[in-house]
């Protein structure tokens, strides 16, 4: 029996059709530079991502200069830039951005790992939640300060249709919280400290992983 199972799942695999890669779209450095984030195929059919780095070409310094893109590919591999971050001052629009989620208002939300409007005791800045509209308008709904969290992850959307997120270090006790928050509100922590008390008194308990 073992013997026919093994012909069979050889003879299986000699008709199966060659497998072949395309390569869609190679970048260069104002497009951005390392693409790591996992795709999303928005309501449109196109492909959404972000850029770790790159977006911006200065003389001498390669392939990573500056601070993350987000970009739209269509499946033919046309690409468009929608968004080129530390495009203001002080790079209050955040620093290396995590991957997106594209919501029911048909936006795109994430995060950066660092950047925003406060600063940090383990990093220069803390991090952001960014709102992206499909043309590439982006509003920074939140700057993490430290006390919140900071160098957030990236968000998903729950069925209630808020966004929640993780945050890498911060918080009261300087460990990883649970933030969420509703389209146009500031951030509400949902959470306790990991290691430490409850966040307020309305926090009865730790919640769940993600």
């Amino acid at each position: 029996m073992l013997r026919s199972v093994l012909l069979l799942c050889a003879m299986s695999a000699i008709v199966l059709p060659a497998q072949t890669l395309t390569t869609l779209h190679s970048f260069n450095s104002l497009e951005g530079s390392e693409p790591d984030a996992a795709l999303i195929q928005a309501a449109d059919g196109n492909l959404f991502g972000t850029t770790s780095y790159g977006g911006v070409k200065s003389p001498g310094t390669g392939p990573t200069s500056g601070y993350g893109t987000v970009f739209e590919i269509a499946t033919d591999g046309q690409l468009r830039t929608l968004y080129r971050f530390c495009s203001q001052i002080n790079c209050e629009d955040g620093q290396f951005p995590s991957a997106l989620v594209q919501a029911t208002d048909g936006n795109f939300y994430g995060t950066t790992g660092s950047g925003g409007a406060n600063a940090c005791s383990n990093s220069p800045d803390c991090g952001t939640v960014f709102k992206l509209n499909p043309t590439g308008a982006l509003t920074t709904i939140h700057s993490f300060n430290g006390t919140d969290g900071e160098t957030p992850g990236s968000l998903i959307q729950a069925s209630n249709g808020n966004l929640y997120g993780t945050t890498y270090s911060g918080g009261a006790y300087l460990e990883a919280r649970v933030n969420s928050r509703n389209a146009g509100q500031s951030v509400e922590i949902l959470g306790t400290d990991l290691l430490a008390q409850p966040v307020s008194a309305s926090v009865a308990s730790r919640p769940p992983s993600l």
